[in-house]
């Protein structure tokens, strides 16, 4: 009985757990592109099985069909914590050395797309722990694999 009890939880909880990871979707920040939206605007990016949506206070921004995505791109912006550093500076001489040495990381995901004449692109600033995710499920919904932008050589 302890057996079929604990092989039911062992299903029905993660089940339950990505079923709602996938109808809330993920955070995002919008960081550019051609959606009518401010820069930083926080929103949530759900995707479905034919569809990418971006949804801000329960208020659909856009809804592009997976067979438009045209690419998937991904890059990271790598800074110096400076300000914190000379912020710790001011308390802690030797703390805000060692701050100074540190980096920070945000990870940027790209979609471009062209759903008959209309045609788009966005860039969103994702979490550390979700990009990998949002990377995945996209690849999955569109067939279509992520370019890592860091990667590519750009001559002008």
């Amino acid at each position: 009985m302890k057996c079929v009890f604990a092989l039911l939880l062992c299903i029905s909880i993660p089940a339950a757990v990505f079923g709602a990871d996938a109808q809330n979707g993920y955070k995002v920040a919008y960081d550019g592109g051609s959606l009518s939206t401010k820069v930083g605007t926080g929103m949530r990016l759900v995707i479905s099985g034919d569809h990418i949506k971006l949804v801000k206070d329960n208020t659909e921004i856009a809804n592009i069909p997976a067979s438009a995505i045209t690419e998937i791109s991904y890059g990271q912006d790598v800074h110096r914590r400076v300000g914190a550093a000379v912020g710790l500076a001011v308390v802690s001489l030797g703390i805000g050395g060692l701050m100074a040495l540190t980096k920070s990381k945000k990870h940027f995901v790209g979609l471009t797309w062209a759903d008959g004449d209309k045609k788009g692109g966005l860039a969103m600033q994702c979490d550390k722990n979700e990009y990998r995710g949002i990377l995945a499920a996209l690849e999955g919904v569109t067939g279509k694999k992520a370019v890592n932008s860091d990667t590519m050589n750009v001559k002008n």
